[in-house]
């Protein structure tokens, strides 16, 4: 049993407790994943079975399409909806500076980022004090969708953004670069060529997977080699 499964991760749970509850549903095939969500994220994620495992760096290396909704006039220390919420009343500009091209990105602390080979959000929730170190990320196409005024019936302002980004951005970082404002949602829509919409629920607990859609390793192959992202990066590249 070797290809990719695409999943449409829950919240709450985290990239890792997905590949074991797939793990245990196939009977302990080989499994990984190939680009990790944050537990308060949702959508796609790729979990690579048998042989897919040592396509891993290839999948990985896939451009990201996110879509988030975030609450302006407050910030996280967390970036979303489970830090600490600061109200500043503070709105950022309509329409904000949204940046592409080659960005320097400081992950947040409450990430899934290894630092001393330990999840960051772990060493964070000890309440331990470190600096995650920068990263140069690519952000192809930043767009807001819609925004809302805060209402008076205590509705909060808010907006949607669509992001399509390379391997390794934290939307959670762009958002909140935007100045006040984080993340009340977040969902990964696409990695790829590969699309949520075609993405599988997990089985119930403890349920056996005896046909699961899974995408055989070649046919994988074949369509990460057949996206051809240029036009974007041309884009980008013709802003910079």
């Amino acid at each position: 049993m070797d290809g990719v499964l695409p999943i449409d991760k829950p919240a709450g749970m985290s990239s890792h407790d997905v590949v074991a509850a797939v793990r245990r549903s196939l009977g302990r095939a080989k499994t990984g994943h190939a680009g990790t969500l944050d537990p308060f994220a949702t959508g796609l994620l790729l979990v690579l079975v048998g042989a897919a495992t040592k396509a891993q760096q290839t999948m990985m290396e896939l451009p990201k399409r996110y879509e988030t909704i975030a609450r302006l006039g407050a910030t996280s220390s967390t970036g979303d909806t489970e830090g600490e919420i600061t109200e500043t009343g503070r709105l950022p500009p309509d329409p904000p500076p949204l940046p592409t091209g080659e960005l320097r990105q400081r992950p947040p602390i409450h990430s899934a980022v290894k630092i001393g080979g330990e999840r960051a959000y772990r060493r964070a929730r000890r309440g331990e004090t470190f600096e995650m170190p920068e990263r140069i990320v690519t952000v192809y196409r930043f767009e807001e969708l819609w925004r809302e005024a805060a209402g008076e019936d205590g509705t909060q302002a808010r907006a949607a953004y669509e992001i399509e980004c390379g391997s390794g951005t934290y939307v959670r970082s762009l958002i909140a670069d935007l100045g006040d404002a984080y993340c009340l949602e977040l969902r990964r829509t696409a990695i790829g060529p590969f699309e949520v919409g075609d993405a599988a629920k997990l089985p119930p607990r403890g349920e056996p997977w005896a046909d699961p859609p899974l995408i055989d390793l070649q046919s994988a192959l074949a369509m990460a080699r057949e996206f051809r992202p240029a036009a974007r990066h041309a884009a980008v590249r013709g802003r910079q």
